[in-house]
């Protein structure tokens, strides 16, 4: 299989069920990657695990269902990867999540609760719980999923904005733990934030096949750009957006 950046590496996916995470899975696998897919959908995650072992055969992917809201939980998933694989070189977070409103008045601070604990906090404890097995690599890379809208939001969005903000401003913070710990040879890991207006797939379309989704940006081309942040030098994408929609 892969013979790149990605061969041989292991990557965790957080959020690997949905739609972003199985393309993800697949792209992963496909680059050499044994890739470790957590979602609190067992379901979801099953197909999702299958659907990669079936496109690439000899690919090791797996499945289990962690709640990324409690942090001893995701500390413990995190030290279960790099027991049973003997390194973590990653960790994509693709956990998702919206609500908004017709107004900024009519903002209903019930969806910033849920927002702050599906965007925010999450992130929160993946980063916390794979930070230092991230540094011992020598290609981490934590990958998080923004919207073009945490940098400018729009009056219906504000819960939404401010929270895909703050998970940005976390990951920063990590990217700076990153740098300082490089030193002078600067970071051999990255933490690095992709991101997109609104993402697309094949059923939404199927769904609406008038639509135009412009700006969007297809599960599978979200997948590729994940690939490619290991492509780069790890002082390249540390710290920084990597844009793959138009910028506000």
């Amino acid at each position: 299989m892969g013979n790149g950046a990605l061969d041989g590496a292991v990557v965790a996916v957080a959020g690997a069920g949905g739609p972003a995470g199985r393309a993800a899975l697949l792209r992963l696998a496909e680059a050499g990657a044994t890739v470790v897919g957590s979602d609190n959908d067992p379901e979801r995650l099953a197909e999702a695990v299958d659907a990669a072992r079936y496109a690439h055969g000899g690919a090791t992917v797996t499945g289990e269902t962690v709640d990324l809201l409690d942090l001893n939980s995701t500390r413990e998933w995190a030290a279960r990867v790099e027991k049973d694989f003997g390194r973590v070189d990653g960790l994509v977070h693709l956990v998702g999540g919206w609500r908004g409103s017709e107004t900024f008045t009519k903002t209903n601070l019930d969806d910033w609760d849920l927002l702050e604990l599906l965007l925010v906090r999450t992130v929160q404890h993946t980063s916390l719980a794979f930070h230092e097995a991230l540094q011992r690599s020598d290609r981490g890379r934590y990958v998080l999923i923004s919207a073009a809208g945490a940098s400018k939001p729009t009056a219906g969005n504000a819960a939404y904005s401010a929270a895909k903000a703050a998970a940005e401003a976390w990951t920063l913070a990590m990217a700076d733990y990153f740098r300082k710990a490089g030193g002078e040879q600067g970071p051999t890991s990255a933490a690095a934030i992709l991101v997109v207006k609104a993402l697309v797939h094949d059923a939404m379309r199927a769904e609406r096949p008038n639509a135009k989704f412009a700006g969007f940006t297809d599960v599978k081309d979200l997948a590729e750009a994940i690939t490619g942040v290991w492509e780069k030098p790890a002082a390249e994408v540390n710290g920084n957006r990597l844009w793959l929609t138009e910028k506000p």
